[in-house]
C-alpha cells in the first residue's frame, strides 16, 4: 500500500447488527477503511457506483436481490471492484455460483477477524492492480494506439484450471466438456492444453491443427489479440477456441513464466479460459494455478487418488491458495463403494 492509503470497503447486509459488527471488527485495522454500508443488493450497486470501494463484503441472502446477482452487476459496471462473499452456509454450490458471478473470496459467517482482514487485503491488492491496468488500457485506447480487436478486450474473464494429482481420473474429459458447456453466444471460451508432453485435448476434439502453444510462448511479451487469434484453432461444432500442446520433444521450450503471461493475456480476450493439466506439478502447472480464478480438483474413489488429493490440498494451504477457489469433484462415482463423497470431504476438510 502507498503510504497513507487504505483499502476502501463497502459492507452489504440486510441485518443492521451484522453491519455494525463487521464495522467494529475492521475499526482497528489501520490498512482498512469502511467507506459505506448497504442493506440490499440494489442499494449495494448504487452505493458502489458512488463511493468506488476496493472491496465489497457481500451477504448472499437479501430480500430484493441476492448477493450473487448484485456481485455480477457490480463487476459488470466496475470490473476492478473485488467482492468477498459472506454466507452462513458453506455450500459448494453457493461458492461455485459466487465465483462465476465474479466473487474474489468466500467466507462463512461469522468470519474470524484474521480471515476477514486477510481476505480484504488480498482482494484490495487485486482491486488496485486491476484499477491501474484499466486506467492504462483506457489511456492507450484514448491516444489512438489500441485498434482493431485490441479495443474489445474483456478484462473480466475467468481462468479455470482442471487438475488431478493422480492420472486416469478423467480430468481431460471434464476439462473438454466444461469448455463446451460454458460456450454460449455470449461467452467466448478457450481451451488450453498444459500437458505439454502428452496432451490429449486436440485428440478429444478430433482436431489435428498445425498450431500449438509453441507458436505463442516465445512472443508473450508482444502479444495482441490478432496474434492469438491467428494461432488458436476453432472447433467447428462447439466453436470453442483450442490451443494444443506441442510435440513431446518441444515441451521444455515453454517456461512457466511464459505460460503464466500467456494465460494473463487470454483472460482479457475470453470470458472463460479452461486449462487442462497433467498430474505432475511442472512449472507450467504451478504458473497456471497461480493465475487461476478457480481450480477444478478431480479425484475418484480409489485410495491412491484420495491420498494424492490430500497431499495437494496440504500444498495448497502452504501456498496460501484459498480453499474457496477449489471445486472438488469426485468423478466415476459408484455408490456401491463404501468410500463416500461425504467421508472424503470430511476427512480432507474440502467438501465434494
Amino acid at each position: 500500500m502507498p503510504s497513507g492509503e487504505k483499502y476502501k470497503v463497502l459492507i452489504v447486509d440486510d441485518i443492521a447488527e451484522t453491519r455494525e459488527n463487521l464495522k467494529r471488527m475492521l475499526l482497528f485495522d489501520q490498512s482498512i477503511e469502511v467507506v459505506g454500508t448497504a442493506r440490499t443488493g440494489k442499494e449495494a450497486i448504487e452505493v458502489s457506483t458512488q463511493v468506488k470501494p476496493d472491496v465489497v463484503l457481500m451477504d448472499i441472502n437479501m430480500p430484493d436481490m441476492d448477493g450473487i446477482a448484485a456481485t455480477e452487476a457490480i463487476r459488470k459496471k466496475t470490473p476492478w471492484i473485488q467482492i468477498v462473499i459472506l454466507s452462513v452456509q458453506s455450500d459448494a454450490n453457493y461458492m461455485r455460483r459466487a465465483m462465476l458471478a465474479g466473487a474474489r473470496d468466500f467466507l462463512t459467517k461469522p468470519p474470524m477477524i484474521d480471515d476477514l482482514t486477510g481476505a480484504i487485503r488480498r482482494a484490495g491488492v487485486m482491486a488496485q492492480e486491476e484499477r491501474t491496468k484499466a486506467s492504462q488500457t483506457f489511456t492507450t485506447s484514448a491516444s489512438g494506439v489500441t485498434t482493431g480487436p485490441g479495443s474489445q478486450l474483456i478484462d473480466r474473464g475467468k481462468i479455470l484450471v482442471v487438475y488431478s494429482p493422480k492420472g486416469g481420473t478423467g480430468a481431460t474429459t471434464i476439462a473438454v466438456n466444461l469448455a463446451i458447456a460454458l460456450k454460449t453466444d455470449e461467452n467466448k471460451v478457450a481451451l488450453v492444453d498444459a500437458n505439454l508432453q502428452f496432451g490429449d485435448v486436440a485428440v478429444f476434439l478430433n482436431e489435428q491443427g498445425k498450431n500449438t502453444i509453441l507458436d505463442l510462448a516465445p512472443r508473450v511479451d508482444e502479444l495482441d489479440p490478432d496474434v492469438i487469434d491467428g494461432v488458436m484453432v476453432e472447433h467447428p461444432t462447439s466453436h470453442i477456441q483450442v490451443l494444443a500442446a506441442p510435440r513431446p520433444e518441444n515441451a521444455e521450450q515453454v517456461s512457466g513464466e511464459q505460460f503464466g503471461k500467456l494465460l494473463g493475456f487470454m483472460k482479457k480476450m475470453y470470458d472463460y479460459t479452461i486449462v487442462d493439466t497433467p498430474s505432475y506439478l511442472t512449472d507450467v502447472v504451478l504458473a497456471s494455478i497461480e493465475v487461476a480464478d478457480g481450480i477444478v480438483l478431480v479425484t475418484t474413489q480409489e485410495i491412491p487418488a484420495i491420498k494424492n488429493i490430500n497431499l495437494f490440498l496440504n500444498l495448497a494451504d502452504l501456498l496460501k491458495i484459498s480453499r474457496s477457489q477449489i471445486f472438488f469433484i469426485m468423478n466415476k462415482y459408484d455408490k456401491r463403494i463404501a468410500i463416500t463423497p461425504e467421508k472424503v470431504g470430511e476427512s480432507l476438510r474440502q467438501e465434494i
